[in-house]
């Protein structure tokens, strides 16, 4: 039986087991915080919980000013709002200073379904790694978040961590390390490889589980950090294949595909496709209705790679 469980919930928790040990931690939402399940924080340590209300922008500075004050504030709101809105403060006042300033949002991509396309955010990787000093994290499932917590709050400066809404696999392991900048071999396969991110990690071990019993071999790369890129790794990786493919629930410009174009261009002489979302907004759904309609499917992973080869 596969366990199952939401990102975001696992999310609280980190932050509850973290403030166990850490008094500096402080936590700020906006008025999200059942959502965001920044709530069990609240209810653990109340002195160290900030709503800010509906005001994401102000939200940043104070998290800004908490920082210089020797806290490790952890700022949380939709993916939406927080790099979209805030963007400005995120940039001028977190990052610019090299504040050390954790923005953790959750409700990212495509599967908050039903909220549509003015909750879904499929630009924001994009906006948050184009930021000199920013660290951008994409855990793939409830383990790897807590951990991408714990490791954002032992470093300093900014770190932005992108946290998916609906429940979904476990498909990492307790003791498995993580490392910020170091992506993780899932599955080893000669045949190709596919770098894939966030959510999509399951569908590309999904796709790899239905490519070897058609006879190819695929290895699967769980990129968990887009910012610092492991470029030594996916160089190594697409040398031995030759065949890449990357994944996301982001739109094709800016996110994981364009990170790892940029590290292959001129250097790798490789196939390459990037699958996402191509250059249109989300809209109102079934969470796995728009995963299928967008082509972020195991079976879209098995087409393209057959596709690929046969090419």
């Amino acid at each position: 039986m596969i366990n199952m469980k939401s990102p975001r919930i696992a999310y609280g928790e980190a932050l509850v087991d973290l403030g166990r040990i850490d008094e500096n931690i402080v936590v700020l939402d906006a008025d999200l915080a059942h959502a965001t399940q920044t709530i069990l924080f609240k209810e653990k340590f109340k002195d160290r919980f900030f709503n800010i209300g509906i005001a994401e922008q102000n939200m940043m500075g104070i998290a800004a000013g908490l920082s210089l004050s020797g806290f490790i504030p952890f700022a949380s709101t939709f993916a939406i709002f927080g790099a979209g809105r805030a963007f400005e403060q995120i940039r001028n006042t977190i990052c610019y200073p090299n504040l050390n300033v954790k923005i953790a949002v959750t409700h990212a991509g495509i599967t908050v379904g039903e909220d549509g396309a003015s909750h879904q955010a499929i630009e924001d990787i994009s906006l948050m790694r184009s930021i000199p000093n920013m660290k951008v994290i994409v855990p793939c499932d409830a383990i790897e978040t807590k951990k991408a917590v714990f490791a954002a709050a032992k470093i300093n400066g900014p770190v932005y961590i992108r946290i998916a809404r609906p429940v979904a696999p476990i498909i990492t392991e307790e003791n498995a390390e993580f490392k910020i900048g170091k992506a993780q071999i899932l599955r080893e396969g000669k045949d190709f490889t596919i770098f894939a991110t966030g959510l999509m990690v399951e569908k590309a071990i999904e796709a790899a589980n239905i490519l070897y019993n058609a006879g190819i071999e695929a290895t699967v790369v769980n990129v968990h950090t887009i910012k610092p890129l492991d470029e030594e790794l996916i160089i190594e990786e697409a040398v031995k294949t030759g065949k890449v493919i990357t994944i996301e629930e982001h739109s094709v410009i800016g996110g994981l595909g364009s990170a790892v174009a940029e590290t292959l261009i001129g250097k790798v002489p490789i196939k390459m496709k990037i699958l996402g979302i191509k250059d249109t907004f989300g809209q109102s759904g079934d969470p796995d209705l728009l995963l299928k309609h967008y082509g972020l499917t195991a079976e879209n992973i098995v087409e393209t790679v057959t596709e690929m080869l046969n090419d």
